[in-house]
């Protein structure tokens, strides 16, 4: 573990060291780099951010999540121009129809939702498969933004209340409890979605 945390401890001092010239523009940079499939850290360059100002916090919050939407594009690029093959492979069959209908019927939720998932969250799984059913850009776009814009602000606060070694424990906990996270997450959205129609219903009926 001592091993681990060392190697970890070394790759963002050299992270630090390639972005701080860069300002507010690193933290977009990095976003746009790991939203074109690169898989950077973008968990720990944010909450370095944040920990080193803390006035700014809201600011990398937004050019993160900016960045990342606009990375995608490279994904929706490769999906779009012929991406079912490629999901296909990545995918059994019963998971690659169970995606595409959930596309069919809630394009922007199937991808805002695991935008705002950290690691180990396959996303641009999601990203591809958004292209492959003919998401538009728009709607792409917009669901990756603010799916990422509630991952980095539950980031960004518990920064400023815990500080920067609070990456390392959320990392630790959602791979060890990734499924029951993503279990009690989707609890909530499909209760939400429930009530929010319910609320419909009775709004149409009262008209």
């Amino acid at each position: 573990m001592s091993t681990i945390k060392h190697i970890l401890a070394r790759y963002t001092a050299f992270l630090w060291h390639i972005l701080q010239p860069l300002g507010i523009w690193g933290v977009f940079a990095v976003a746009a780099l790991d939203g074109a499939a690169f898989g950077l850290p973008m968990d720990v360059v944010v909450g370095g951010y944040v920990a080193q100002n803390h006035a700014r916090w809201l600011l990398y919050v937004f050019m993160a999540a900016g960045g990342s939407a606009l990375g995608s594009l490279v994904v929706y690029g490769i999906g779009y121009a012929g991406g079912e093959e490629l999901l296909r492979k990545r995918l059994s069959a019963a998971r690659f129809e169970k995606m595409h209908n959930a596309f069919d019927k809630h394009p922007f939720w199937s991808l805002m939702f695991p935008a705002m998932l950290p690691p180990p969250t396959p996303f641009k799984v999601f990203a591809l498969a958004a292209a492959v059913a003919e998401m538009s850009i728009g709607h792409f776009l917009l669901a990756i933004f603010l799916g990422r814009t509630v991952r980095f602000l539950i980031l960004g606060i518990l920064v400023l209340k815990f500080g920067p070694g609070v990456v390392h424990t959320l990392r630790i906990f959602f791979t060890e409890h990734f499924y029951w996270v993503l279990i009690a997450i989707a609890f909530a959205l499909i209760a939400w979605l429930a009530i929010r129609r319910a609320n419909r219903r009775h709004s149409t009926q009262e008209a």
